[in-house]
């Protein structure tokens, strides 16, 4: 009866849909939903975040105003007040699982985020977990809180995995057309969660079980964070061999079978490839496992910030110059081009390690104008002007992260030295030095 119920309002779009956490995969969601038709209401902690949705405005760069606004007209509610959680019929978590400062999974926003919605919650409603972590999560860690609070899972009560796969910035791949994978619980919660997903995404793949959901998020973005430590460790090879290795990539990438080029860079980024892996390192100890390609990797990405600095000591060194004293201008500090997404990024790494070996820094990102509040990082920063005047006034420019809208052309005329971290800047250059 429940399910039934459930899946015919979800088909014919009468469900109310609550997406926790509107971050930079749940607000893109709640925009999809009410897109579609749906009534959307908004759970976050962040009354900043509520009060400027309610007015129409955004706070992520690739998520226009307008669409916030349309949403809003459409009848989504952003709100702080989770005891509307009882209101709706699906919950979809998308809440942030980052590392312990012991490189742990820490699953507590997502434990706390169930902790507050259970004493909301009420019979008939499916529940989707999108945050990514590690296999057993969904079975293990909420199912027998639901379970506990006087539900039965598959029966009045529904639970799914369906990992989030938003890439910011991309404007080849929307939600709507990036396919969603979904695994139940119970084969009733699979039914739901196809239900769920159904009517917003293209194309949604069906897996046996939420512990294949989990593991098929953690190998997506294993298979890049290895990949990556492939190139970053082939990169270090070639610049001692002294051979470009983004000639040797492009090269490469003529093969039309065979070969997927990755592109080396100062580090990895991003709410995924930097933390996931280590999401199945430790569980896979659980089993006895030791995941060498993963941890190797890991070690290789992890250490390229310093291979950095390296490199620009070496090349301020040739210039008779030390890092100490130095002005360093970093150009980009979001951890793709693109974006204004900081999270993980290796820019803010690198200014870190710079900065403690004396340098004065200083940064210009058109996506991020002032230097955000971050749990590692505070830099007290602007974003400069990239004019002749100022270029020309710093003793080594980092290209860090290749945004589009720098002038490449006029960067290299007026910098007096630029350590490329990205191979914008192609064959041998005067003043360019590869990193």
């Amino acid at each position: 009866m429940h399910k039934d119920a459930l899946l015919q309002k979800l088909n014919a779009k009468t469900a109310v849909i609550g997406i926790v956490g509107l971050g930079y995969v749940g607000l893109p969601l709640s925009v999809r939903y009410a897109e579609a038709g749906y009534k959307v209401v908004g759970f976050d902690i962040d009354p900043a975040k509520i009060d400027l949705l309610n007015n129409g405005q955004t706070y992520i760069a690739h998520i226009a105003a307008t669409g916030i606004m349309k949403a809003i007209e459409n009848g989504f509610e952003p709100t702080s007040d989770f005891s509307k959680a009882h209101d709706v019929d699906a919950l979809i978590i998308c809440v942030p699982t980052p590392l312990s400062k012991h490189r742990e999974p820490d699953l507590s926003f997502v434990l706390n985020t169930v902790e507050t919605l259970l004493p909301h919650l009420r019979g008939g409603q499916v529940m989707a977990l999108e945050s990514t972590t590690y296999p057993g999560t969904t079975e293990e860690e909420l199912r027998p809180r639901i379970e506990k609070a006087g539900f039965k899972v598959g029966d009045d009560f529904f639970l799914v995995f369906s990992p989030e796969r938003e890439d910011p910035g991309n404007a080849t791949f929307s939600t709507r057309t990036i396919p969603k994978i979904c695994g139940g619980t119970t084969a009733s919660c699979l039914e739901v969660g196809l239900a769920l997903y159904g009517q917003v995404i293209d194309t949604v793949v069906p897996v046996s079980s939420t512990q294949a959901a989990e593991l098929t998020k953690l190998l997506e973005n294993i298979h890049r964070a290895v990949n990556i430590g492939l190139v970053n460790e082939m990169k270090i090879i070639a610049d001692r061999m002294g051979i470009d290795i983004h000639e040797v990539i492009r090269a490469a990438a003529t093969k039309p079978f065979g070969f997927v080029p990755y592109y080396p860079g100062p580090g990895l980024g991003g709410h995924c490839i930097p933390i996931d892996p280590f999401y199945l390192t430790w569980k896979a100890r659980e089993y006895g496992l030791h995941t060498r390609f993963i941890e190797l990797a890991g070690e290789v990405n992890s250490t390229m910030p310093e291979w950095v600095v390296a490199k620009i000591a070496d090349a301020l060194n040739e210039r008779e110059k030390a890092i100490r004293g130095s002005r360093i201008l970093v150009l980009g500090i979001a951890y793709k081009k693109n974006v204004d997404d900081m999270r993980e990024s290796p820019s803010v790494e690198l200014m870190r390690l710079l900065q403690a070996k004396g340098a004065h820094i200083a940064y210009s990102d058109p996506h991020v104008p002032r230097f955000p509040k971050m749990r590692r990082y505070a830099f007290d920063l602007a974003s400069i002007d990239l004019t002749p005047e100022e270029l020309t006034s710093y003793d080594l420019v980092l290209l860090a992260t290749d945004h589009d809208k720098f002038d490449y052309e006029v960067i290299e005329k007026h910098a007096k030295l630029i350590v490329d971290t990205r191979g914008r800047y192609l064959g041998l250059r005067r003043n360019v030095v590869k990193a």
